[in-house]
């Protein structure tokens, strides 16, 4: 299965500015917002579009987080079985890698070359 091309993300382009955290999520999710929003503005290659994708993120980072304290309370065995917050943390943990992946807060997502051309064919990208 061959898959399209990266959309072309150039800097400046419908970028938003990333202000306030939403005021629905949790003390852990809001710090990271802010923490990250930082770093997404300096980058300037965020959109409208891309706001769903950070809410997700800095969620997923704030129910890991909270989860993680849970753990580190009660201890990884509840009532002689496992404690359920390791399968939220785990859910929470897999969900922020993804998201942070596409926003491009990971060394691998950054180290990827951007695709230019993306009226291109598949076949036109690997052509020798």
């Amino acid at each position: 299965m061959t898959r399209g091309p990266r959309p072309n993300i150039v800097p400046g382009s419908s970028q938003v500015e990333i202000g306030k955290p939403p005021s629905w999520l949790g003390r852990e999710a809001k710090r990271e917002w802010r923490r990250v929003a930082t770093i997404l503005n300096q980058r300037n290659t965020i959109t409208a579009g891309d706001l769903g994708i950070l809410e997700s993120y800095c969620s997923a980072i704030g129910m890991m987080r909270e989860a993680q304290r849970l753990l580190n309370r009660d201890g990884l065995l509840l009532g002689g079985k496992k404690h359920p917050a390791i399968g939220t943390m785990n859910a929470a943990q897999t969900t922020a890698r993804l998201a942070a992946n596409e926003l491009g807060l990971t060394p691998v997502s950054r180290s990827r070359p951007a695709i230019r051309g993306s009226n291109q064919d598949d076949d036109d990208l690997f052509a020798s």
